[in-house]
């Protein structure tokens, strides 16, 4: 036997591995299993038909002062402001650190794209930096001798030694609601006078040594698409412990109109990021039931974990050490980095009406940001030809 024919059924095997694994903890299939579903089983109907009854389903009312009360309520953070998705959030997250134009922000490249397009929404460049394998988050050492490398202090501000260009902050994202490792990477931030900005938008609910994500960036982004536990149709937050940080950020995302009975006055450039009435309405239904969806979404995941247990060739990604995860999406990881073998599994689970996707390409690979400064992203390349997510809708957990 070749060897490339060895490898492919070694490959193969291990795809009958993995779904029997899935059928194990998921049952049998009836059509296609989405990977992750949204969930509406409280008060969304009431909350809407309030909106509609009383006219106040636009970007005003007292839906969306109610789900920044709560958001900041459950994350413990000082000031929650609704606004129209999580890209947005991001991109006036950015703002409120100070990243100008001609800019260079830290970025991981095993992220999702918007989290790279909001640093070019604020006229920035990203930088890419390498995850770690337990949370796929940024990679504290590896960043910090990243910088050791090819970049300096002047005046205070970090800057890029080969680009000529300021580094203004750092943004890590807490991958499938994992959280990465924010001591560590808080650490490298105050060395390099960075500004620490948290992509939480995958991770409401999650917690880092008993602090939910997005408390301890300057500000933070929150994500309520509709494949996320906690969902408005679209919609997102911008968090910060910073009370003038939260003003500013209400003002930019409301089109930066200083209040009036009725004159129509705007003292600088702002942006119609708006929540909705009606998005707010159908988030506090919600939020209400955020600790039964978690709650449930942890069952699954420890379902996942045993059923993963004696499967050689792959493990379950399981939370990191000293934090309590939302497993927003549940993942596997192959013990081979191949593509050809990753993809074998992909087509072996979705075949079998277990929708399965790959980790997001990595932003490096995208035409848009090829050009981009990058560090050594060995554990990126890696990750991105093994991991694999698999349904985590709620509900899985009811069977």
């Amino acid at each position: 036997m070749t060897q490339s024919r060895a490898a492919a059924v070694q490959s193969s095997v291990l795809a009958d591995r993995i779904l029997a694994a899935v059928r194990d903890v998921l049952g049998p299939t009836n059509g296609v299993m989405p990977l992750h579903e949204p969930e509406f089983r409280g008060r969304e109907r009431e909350y809407l038909k309030d909106c509609i009854d009383t006219g106040w389903v636009s970007s005003v009312g007292a839906y969306v002062d109610r789900i920044e009360t709560d958001l900041a309520r459950i994350t413990g953070v000082e000031r929650a402001v609704a606004v129209a998705n999580g890209t947005a959030a991001l991109h006036i997250c950015l703002e409120l650190v100070g990243v100008k134009p001609g800019d260079e922000v830290l970025i991981p490249d095993l992220t999702f794209v918007a989290t790279a397009n909001a640093v070019s929404y604020a006229g920035a460049r990203p930088h890419f930096v390498d995850s770690e394998d337990v949370s796929l988050g940024v990679d504290a050492a590896r960043l910090e001798a990243h910088l050791a490398g090819v970049a300096g202090i002047r005046d205070g501000v970090c800057y890029n030694r080969t680009t000529g260009a300021p580094i203004r902050a750092l943004v890590v994202m807490h991958a499938f609601g994992h959280p990465c490792d924010l001591d560590a990477i808080e650490a490298v931030a105050l060395r390099w006078n960075l500004a620490l900005v948290e992509d939480a938008a995958e991770s409401l609910g999650s917690f880092y040594k008993g602090v939910h994500t997005g408390g301890r960036g300057r500000v933070a982004a929150l994500s309520f698409n509709g494949n996320k536990v906690v969902t408005t149709g679209g919609g997102g937050a911008i968090l910060t412990n910073d009370p003038e940080l939260g003003r500013r950020a209400k003002h930019l995302t409301t089109t930066a109109r200083v209040p009036h009975r009725w004159n129509f006055i705007h003292d600088e450039i702002g942006y119609n990021y708006r929540m909705p009435n009606l998005n707010a309405a159908l988030g506090c239904a919600q939020l209400e039931r955020l600790d039964d969806m978690l709650a449930r979404k942890r069952d699954l995941a420890s379902r996942y974990a045993a059923a993963f247990e004696g499967v050689e060739g792959a493990r379950f990604l399981a939370e990191p050490t000293g934090t309590r995860s939302n497993f927003w999406l549940n993942a596997i990881v192959l013990e081979d980095p191949d593509l050809v073998g990753r993809d074998r599994v992909l087509e072996r689970l979705n075949d079998a009406g277990y929708m399965s996707r790959p980790i997001w390409t990595l932003m490096h690979r995208l035409p848009m940001y090829a050009d981009c400064p990058r560090a050594d992203l060995t554990v990126a390349e890696r990750l991105e030809a093994t991991v694999i997510n698999l349904p985590s809708s709620p509900k899985l957990a009811d069977a």
